[in-house]
């Protein structure tokens, strides 16, 4: 997975497009087509979710705090270093529900419900911590689902789908995820054309 330094920027090769103007990189260098092709319901789902993780740090490359933190239009909360954030919670719910795993909310409260928007303050060490978590909880996310050999595996923990829960396959989950990131990387989109105008990739 490609990381992005403690201000929230990603590398410099995606900012440097000759082909496009508005891209990050050109096509033929972008870093979401550089994996093999998937021949396997695993690696296409894998596949999927790691395309949609990058796009979200290609969205957030080369932004300082402020313009991470720069929310969308009132009365919505929602900003890019809010996506980091929000995203890195759902990345630690996979494990809450698939393993079972005893893992707390990271910014989320009874008193803030949603503290993942409205803890995303332009803040640099609030953006490192974002990112920290981010990469953090994805990793665990990796290594808890290549620890599953059967996709089919049924959560350890409790879902959150419906009143009381409900049985969840390991596919269901990683399918759930892919869709929570398209949809907010459609939101990724937005943010940043209205940052700086950028829409490519």
């Amino acid at each position: 997975m490609t990381t992005s330094d403690a201000s929230g920027r990603g590398p410099e090769r995606w900012t440097q497009s000759t082909v496009y103007r508005d891209m990050w990189v050109d096509p033929d260098d972008d870093p979401r087509e550089a994996a093999d092709e998937a021949v396997d319901e695993r690696g296409i789902l894998l596949g999927y979710l790691n395309h949609y993780r990058l796009t979200l740090e290609m969205k957030c490359a080369d932004l300082d705090a402020e313009q991470l933190a720069r929310r969308s239009v009132p009365p919505s909360t929602m900003s890019l270093l809010g996506l980091v954030r929000h995203l890195a919670e759902g990345e630690r719910h996979v494990r809450r529900v698939m393993a079972g795993e005893d893992a707390p909310k990271l910014y989320c409260t009874e008193e803030d419900r949603d503290g993942d928007w409205n803890g995303a303050v332009a803040d640099p060490a609030v953006v490192e911590d974002a990112w920290r978590q981010w990469r953090t909880e994805v990793e665990l996310t990796d290594e808890f689902v290549a620890g599953v050999a059967d996709l089919g595996t049924m959560n350890a923990g409790a879902s959150d789908l419906g009143p009381d829960g409900a049985d969840l396959q390991l596919r269901d989950m990683l399918v759930a995820q892919i869709a929570e990131y398209a949809r907010h990387c459609g939101h990724a989109d937005l943010l940043r054309e209205r940052i700086d105008g950028r829409v490519g990739q």
